[in-house]
């Protein structure tokens, strides 16, 4: 089998401090966006979606580390477990740290989290963890999870976990403002105004697992993850192909040996070329597959970007979709751009007539593509952070 679980999800973001209150707040299409906690500068755009303070009291270069360890948290035990198992693999995306630093004396609004906090706060043993850390721009977590998917299908352990954070600061927000990607008015992916992204604060975990190693627990995953595909594009620095982008959909698709989407839960930032690529890819998919209209919908009009940790809330929102067959919308969609046939853009939830597998795409500058494909774990999960929306 090709397939691993999805143990279990934690994530802490702008809609609030679990999995379950970002899943409510994207489908009653809230916005957390303001200027509290925006970096100070000569910034084209004061508009960031925060953390609420009493989320996160950590401060100022010990952010991502207290939004990276409680995810993590969440994760394990959504996945039934209370610590790390010996000879799991521990995936941190992120820049990597300084070489020789410790957790102490690492600022990680630069770098982190450190592997040090998160092998603590997950009662792992650094002995006996196989710590990895990968960065591949704003796909980082998405390659993080095919990575952990081919580690675990290797028979090299039986459970991974992968974790990234995002936290307001200077250096990330100065990055995509030196490339004019901010938007000044708050990110609007799909709308015919949009005019660039919003950043965004917080953190995701994710427990993956071997087949076998679930179900010798008697854990009911939250999904499948049945296929996953990562593809590194030159042909653009910071734009989108949608060559590039079809051809990372198709493979995850061929990967997980189906040739059936129920709904693509975009990268989509609200740069008009980047929403207008993806767009053209996944029209040329649903004309490919002979589907009709696939529905499509993007949560960084809620929470904003999360950069290196912008898959976990697409992982969140995937599996919401599973669970409960209703596909979100995208919040402050007012007026959707011209599409190609083929792309059906949401801007409030709706029914979906099937759930069974859903694609998740994850971009980056440097031409960094990853799409994955999770699949109906069938029943209900046994997470302990569900909450009916």
């Amino acid at each position: 089998m090709t397939a691993v679980a999805l143990a279990g999800l934690g994530l802490i973001s702008p809609l609030g401090p679990t999995p379950g209150a970002f899943w409510r707040g994207l489908l009653h299409g809230r916005r957390a966006f303001g200027e509290h906690g925006c970096p100070q500068g000569d910034f084209r755009s004061r508009v960031v979606a925060a953390v609420p303070p009493g989320d996160c009291t950590a401060p100022a270069g010990r952010r991502k580390e207290a939004l990276a360890t409680a995810a993590a948290r969440q994760a394990l035990a959504a996945a039934g477990l209370t610590g790390l198992p010996d000879g799991s693999l521990l995936v941190v995306v992120s820049q990597a740290p300084a070489l020789g630093t410790t957790a102490a004396e690492q600022d990680d609004d630069f770098a982190g989290p450190h592997p040090e906090a998160l092998l603590t706060a997950c009662r792992a043993d650094a002995r006996r963890t196989h710590v990895v850390h990968l960065s591949h721009a704003c796909a980082s977590a998405a390659y993080a999870a095919a990575f952990a998917r081919d580690w675990l299908l290797s028979g090299l352990g039986s459970t991974a976990l992968i974790v990234g954070a995002s936290a307001l600061n200077r250096y990330e927000y100065a990055s995509m403002d030196v490339v004019r990607t901010l938007s000044p008015h708050g990110a609007r992916p799909f709308d015919a105004d949009r005019d660039g992204i919003t950043v965004g604060e917080g953190a995701g975990a994710a427990v993956l697992e071997t087949a076998g190693s679930a179900r010798a627990r008697g854990h009911r995953p939250e999904a499948w993850l049945t296929g996953a595909a990562c593809v590194v594009d030159t042909s653009e620095s910071v734009a989108s192909a949608p060559a590039a982008v079809l051809d990372c959909m198709r493979a995850a698709l061929d990967d997980a040996g189906t040739r059936r989407v129920d709904y693509v839960h975009a990268h989509a930032t609200g740069t008009v070329q980047g929403d207008a690529a993806e767009a053209e890819a996944v029209a040329g998919l649903a004309g490919a597959l002979g589907h009709g209209p696939l529905p499509v919908s993007s949560h960084k009009g809620a929470i904003g970007h999360l950069l290196h940790a912008s898959a976990f809330p697409g992982l969140v929102a995937a599996a919401g979709f599973l669970r409960e067959a209703r596909v979100p919308g995208t919040p402050g969609l007012r007026r959707p751009a011209s599409l190609p046939d083929g792309v059906l853009a949401l801007d409030r939830p709706r029914r979906a007539a099937s759930a069974g597998h859903v694609l998740v795409n994850s971009f980056g500058f440097g031409g960094n593509n990853a799409s994955l494909v999770l699949s109906a774990a069938g029943g209900r999960p046994t997470s302990p952070y569900e909450e009916t929306a």
